[in-house]
């Protein structure tokens, strides 16, 4: 029995339609790393820290969660808050209740920079995504978004906001 008869191969329009979608994922974010590189000097990676860490009511995450919640490995986390630590973006505090765990805590500049950057971070969203499609669209394709999610999600700590 060979790999042909034990998998149920893509169809050609489902093949077309993954293609488009990985290619459309990884351009999406490869154009949004580098225009938030050139306007704010600020990856993808440190915006998405950035954002996690301004949402959170104490604008603090324990590194595990915060590796977790930006799809990181906890040693490219480190490296990560390492040179975010050095531009004054974050700093890391030792956790009263786990004495091995540390907190990446938001900085003042950290906030400034975020605050700086996130308008001109919508406007290229609107402008490489948003924009281009319909409403009708846009809902079809975040609905879609949340099944693939809540389906990997081993967690199931991810939730979706009610629109």
């Amino acid at each position: 029995m060979g790999i042909q008869s034990m998998t149920q191969w893509l169809s050609a329009s489902e093949q077309v339609a993954w293609r488009a979608w990985l290619d459309a994922s990884r351009l999406l974010i490869s154009e949004l790393n580098r225009e938030l590189m050139e306007a704010h000097g600020l990856s993808f990676a440190d915006y998405e820290i950035l954002v996690q860490l301004s949402e959170n009511p104490e604008r603090r995450m324990r590194m595990s969660e915060l590796a977790d919640r930006t799809f990181s490995s906890r040693s490219r986390l480190s490296h990560q808050i390492d040179r975010m630590e050095k531009a004054g973006f974050v700093q890391r505090e030792a956790c009263s209740i786990d004495a091995r765990g540390l907190w990446a805590v938001l900085t003042p500049g950290g906030l400034a920079k975020i605050v700086e950057a996130a308008p001109d971070h919508v406007a290229s969203v609107r402008k490489h995504l948003v924009d281009l499609l319909s409403a009708e669209d846009f809902a079809a394709l975040g609905q879609s978004c949340r099944t693939v999610v809540q389906h990997l999600d081993s967690s199931g700590e991810r939730s979706f906001a009610q629109e």
